[in-house]
C-alpha cells in the first residue's frame, strides 16, 4: 500500500493510447476515501516507473518482464496505417503490408512494435515520438503504421487511416510487481475484470457486508400445520376436546317427515 496507513492512495501508471477513465471512475464510486492519481507514462518507460515504485501498477503494452511482474492481458488492439486524406490508400477498407511496400514508412523511436524488419521504404530519418511522425504524414512525406488507439489520440482532420491485416498487433495488460501485490492492487484487478462490488475474490469485504441472516440448520423448517389445525387449537382453549376413537359421535340430527 502506498502512502501512510492514515492515508492511502493508489497510482495507477498508463501509457499513450489507453483509456483509464471507465476504471477510474469505478474506482471514485466503490473507494472515494482512496484518491487514485493517474501518470501517463511513455510506452518505452513504464516498466521503469514500475519498477522505481513510482506507480503501483500500470495500463502498459505487452511483453513486460514476467520474471519481475504480474501481468493481465485486458485486449488486442487493431495495427493501422495513417495516411492523409487524399491518399490513394483511401480508396480501400483494409491494406496488407504488401500494399506499403513501395512507400515511406515513418519508424519513431517509440515505437510499439518490435519489428524483425519496419516495412515500407525507410524514412530519411526516424522521428523522436509519434506525434512528430503524424506531423510528417501530414505533410504527405510518409505514412505511419500505429495501434489504432494512437491513431485516434492523434487525430487530425487531414489525416484517416485503414486497418493493416497482416502486421504485428499491440496488446495492453494491467502490470504490477509482483511482489508488491498489495490490497490496492487487487482492488483493481477486481475493478478491470468485471467483478462485481459484493464479489467474494480479491480483498476481504468489511465486516457490514459480510453480516447475513443465519442459516436455519438442515430439516430444521417446520412443516406447514394440517388444515383445520387452528380450529382445533382454539376449541381446545375454549374447554372443549376433540373426539377421540373410543367416543361415540352424537347421532345426526335430520329435518322431521311430513306425516301423511
Amino acid at each position: 500500500m502506498t502512502g501512510s496507513e492514515e492515508s492511502p492512495s493508489f497510482r495507477l501508471a498508463y501509457v499513450p493510447g489507453v483509456t483509464p477513465a471507465k476504471w477510474a471512475r469505478i474506482w471514485n464510486e466503490r473507494l472515494p476515501d482512496i484518491p487514485l492519481t493517474l501518470v501517463q507514462v511513455p510506452a518505452a518507460e513504464a516498466q521503469d516507473v514500475l519498477r522505481a515504485g513510482e506507480a503501483d501498477a500500470g495500463l502498459v503494452r505487452l511483453p513486460v518482464d514476467r520474471t519481475f511482474f504480474s501481468a493481465i492481458p485486458l485486449y488486442t488492439e487493431t495495427t493501422v496505417v495513417v495516411v492523409p486524406k487524399d491518399h490513394l490508400i483511401t480508396a480501400v477498407d483494409e491494406v496488407t503490408l504488401a500494399d506499403l511496400a513501395d512507400e515511406v514508412l515513418f519508424h519513431p523511436l517509440d515505437d510499439v512494435f518490435d519489428w524483425d524488419r519496419p516495412p515500407g521504404e525507410p524514412a530519411f530519418e526516424r522521428p523522436a515520438t509519434t506525434p512528430d511522425a503524424i506531423e510528417l504524414v501530414a505533410a504527405n512525406v510518409g505514412l505511419l503504421v500505429v495501434p489504432q488507439s494512437l491513431a485516434r489520440l492523434y487525430h487530425r482532420r487531414d489525416l484517416t487511416y485503414r486497418p493493416v491485416t497482416d502486421a504485428p498487433q499491440s496488446s495492453v495488460a494491467l502490470s504490477w510487481p509482483e511482489e508488491a501485490t498489495t490490497d490496492l492492487v487487487e482492488d483493481f484487478i477486481g475493478i478491470v475484470r468485471g467483478r462485481t462490488v459484493n464479489s467474494t475474490r480479491g480483498r476481504t469485504r468489511p465486516a457490514a457486508e459480510q453480516e447475513q441472516k443465519p442459516s436455519e440448520p438442515k430439516g430444521a423448517r417446520q412443516k406447514p400445520a394440517p388444515k383445520g389445525a387452528g380450529r382445533t387449537a382454539r376449541a381446545r382453549a375454549a374447554g372443549g376436546g376433540t373426539r377421540t376413537a373410543g367416543s361415540k359421535q352424537a347421532p345426526k340430527r335430520g329435518k322431521p317427515r311430513r306425516r301423511s
